[in-house]
């Protein structure tokens, strides 16, 4: 099989004659009859719009073709296209260490590994628990998609938080309620597994080859259903609205956990492997295994806002006159600057035609965060701004320091926009002249509950405030109008990853033997896709324990 990169394509005629055209693309650079192409399929896919006179579409497709034909392409010199032979998938990479003592498998325990968490970590380690026959539980303190979605809704409507049912929490975790998006800057073949098994699981097939992949809110709340309905038919099991209160250990080694269900009851279960994927929010589980003693450490995050332009600014920044155009879509960005002293200002989580979300998961706190949907049809552009922290900024010490950092400035923010969840908001214009305006300007704010003017000021370090001002207009220079004055800036973004870290060594286990701290919670990724892979690799680790 032949891999062809680099082959590019105008606009016209897309996205209707798409595979029409990449074959005869692919034909007359082969110099090949086009009804040999018909094997042809797309790989990889990306925009270069870097002259915004010629955006093109650029792909990587791989043919199958006879061997002796494939040999004679391949020894030739093709102008502006590179020909190789197609690669297999590998297997997975990397190996463990020596598993340590104690490690039990299915055959041999009378235990099965239970999963805390349904975020991305805990699914996909539940879906290769699963796949080998091991039978996992999984314990979700949130709810199942379908009943979140309308706790969610409620709260964005009303105001009404349901602490154990939001943003944060419940089937999916936070990513549910985001723009979905796949991409990392990981190298792992597992990447791929992942992309396949949300294909599968009916998220839209483009993702296996799109340079910048992303399901959106709609689509992946479908497939994280359909995830979960695999892993039960696997033998898995699911416990929603069910929460870990308490751990367990009998010399060294990881015995139980005591669960509170949603009821009000609580039970223990015994356990002997504990695949530990909550989620960056999970604060109270934080601090419950701070007091049981399982080693953690602060951990630098970062702080900020959400800042909203109007689409059709981004577009046409991005593509010039082919804003617009359907094979495009909603155009993002990705910014970043570091500033003379010291500290890093950058955008997180772009979501085009999106949506910014409140996201609270304790009460008398405002956090923002935003979402798109498959379609990305939105009329606003949003996007995190933060700046960098470190350890060295919280008021406190102590592995939770970051935690109590966070939970300030939510409450200054909640305080600052009159104690209703509705989220304090600011003119870009406003921010960076010190003033306070009276409204809010000609474009509007896409956050529910609603927003109210503030000073910015009110609900951040002034560090973080410094720092903005600063890069704002260096980014400015990077994507002309990311600092126009009417572009709004919604308070306070803070948790774009955890604030701890839960310690394990080469075996993915803490120190209590049995416990495999995972995911963006635990302080090991840092969205879907890192998450993901990092809940196959301990469960892989899971598996590999034996007794020595």
């Amino acid at each position: 099989m032949l891999q062809i990169n680099n082959l590019k394509l105008n606009l016209e005629g897309l996205p209707e004659q798409e595979m029409a055209r990449l074959r005869d693309k692919t034909a007359k650079v082969l110099r090949l009859p086009v009804r040999q192409t018909e094997s042809l399929a797309i790989v990889k896919k990306s925009v270069d719009a870097r002259d915004k006179d010629r955006v093109f579409l650029v792909y990587s497709v791989r043919l199958r073709l006879p061997p002796a034909m494939e040999s004679k392409i391949i020894s030739r010199k093709i102008k502006d296209v590179a020909v190789v032979p197609a690669e297999g998938e590998g297997a997975l990479p990397g190996k463990l260490e020596k598993s340590r003592a104690g490690c039990e498998g299915p055959e041999k325990s009378q235990f099965r590994p239970v999963v805390v968490g349904s975020g991305p970590a805990g699914m996909f380690a539940a879906l290769a628990l699963a796949e080998a026959g091991w039978r996992p539980i999984v314990l979700e303190r949130g709810r199942a998609v379908a009943q979140r979605v309308q706790d969610v809704a409620k709260f964005w409507e009303q105001g009404t938080l349901d602490p154990e049912s939001n943003v944060q929490f419940g089937e999916g975790g936070a990513g549910t309620f985001s723009d979905g998006k796949l991409t990392t800057g990981i190298k792992d073949s597992r990447c791929q597994r992942v992309l396949q098994a949300f294909a599968d699981a009916g998220a839209p097939p483009e993702i296996l080859y799109q340079a910048k992949p992303h399901i959106g809110t709609d689509q992946l709340r479908r497939a994280v259903t359909n995830l979960r309905k695999a892993i039960e038919a696997l033998g898995g099991e699911y416990r929603f609205g069910h929460k870990m209160t308490g751990i367990h250990s009998d010399a060294g080694r990881l015995s139980g956990l005591r669960v509170e269900r949603a009821a009000g009851d609580a039970y223990d279960l015994p356990v002997r492997q504990l695949i530990l994927a909550v989620g960056h929010s999970a604060r109270d589980t934080f601090a419950m295994l701070a007091a049981a003693g399982i080693p953690m450490e602060a951990k630098a995050f970062s702080i900020g806002v959400r800042i909203e332009h109007p689409q059709r600014l981004i577009d046409e920044r991005q593509y010039g006159r082919f804003a617009g155009h359907p094979a495009l879509g909603a155009a993002d960005y990705k910014l970043a600057i570091h500033l003379p002293g010291g500290r890093s200002v950058y955008t997180f989580c772009m979501c085009p035609g999106g949506q910014v979300v409140a996201a609270a998961s304790e009460a008398e706190g405002v956090v923002t965060n935003g979402m798109s949907y498959y379609d990305r049809d939105g009329g606003n552009a949003n996007s995190a701004l933060l700046v960098g922290v470190t350890p060295e900024d919280f008021p406190s010490k102590g592995p939770l320091a970051g935690v109590e950092f966070q939970r300030m400035y939510e409450r200054k923010a909640f305080e600052l926009a009159g104690k209703t969840y509705r989220a304090p908001a600011q003119k870009t214009g406003d921010f960076l002249e010190g003033r306070i305006g009276k409204d809010l300007g000609p474009w509007t704010t896409t956050y529910e509950p609603g927003v109210e003017p503030a000073d910015l000021r009110g609900c951040l370090p002034e560090f973080a405030v410094e720092a903005l001002r600063e890069a704002l207009p260096l980014l400015d220079r990077k994507l002309k109008g990311f600092a126009h004055p009417d572009g709004i800036m919604t308070g306070v973004e803070t948790r774009s990853s955890s604030p701890v870290r839960i310690l394990r060594d080469g075996t993915f286990q803490s120190a209590l033997l049995g416990l495999y701290p995972c995911g963006e919670g635990a302080g090991y990724a840092g969205g879907i896709m890192s998450a993901a892979t990092d809940g196959l690799r301990c469960a892989e680790a899971l598996m590999a324990c034996e007794d020595v």
